[in-house]
């Protein structure tokens, strides 16, 4: 005996597939997900290239902090301390630069991360970040150090 996996419908029909009714339920219920995923989704990219920023101007300050005890002054540019364009891993999102004064008493430095691109328009939160010799975090945005370090 033959066994089949047809289903059969109350009225003794047989009933292959989906309804019109049924599909367009599931395709209401993936576009409300949708809607609520993606903005989500698109704040976390922006805080996660934010943070790699952060995380790259400290490390820039720590060559930098090492650079002043061997040489007696702060580096006047990233190549001093060895970045290139094509190794500042941020380079894709973000403008790194460094300004020192060492005429200044004490000699200072700040670093200063600035959002290019599609992260420009996306974080006008935060905007460009900073940090300098005395480890005095910055933004340029409208929101608050604290929310954006």
């Amino acid at each position: 005996m033959h066994k089949t996996n047809r289903v059969f419908a109350a009225q003794g029909r047989m009933q292959q597939g989906f309804t019109l009714v049924e599909l367009m339920i599931v395709v209401a219920i993936i576009g409300i997900l949708a809607a609520i995923a993606i903005p989500y989704y698109g704040n976390y990219v922006v805080k996660s290239n934010r943070a790699a920023a952060e995380g790259f101007i400290t490390s820039v300050t720590s060559k930098q902090q090492q650079y002043m005890l061997d040489a007696r002054a702060y580096a006047t540019d990233m190549a001093t301390l060895g970045y290139t364009s094509s190794n500042i891993p941020v380079a894709k999102n973000y403008n790194v630069t460094l300004t020192a004064d060492n005429a200044a008493t004490p000699p200072t430095y700040s670093v200063t991360a600035a959002p290019t691109g599609t992260q420009a328009t996306r974080d006008t939160k935060c905007g460009s970040v900073s940090l300098d010799q005395a480890g005095t975090k910055g933004i340029t945005g409208t929101g608050t150090v604290a929310d954006c370090w």
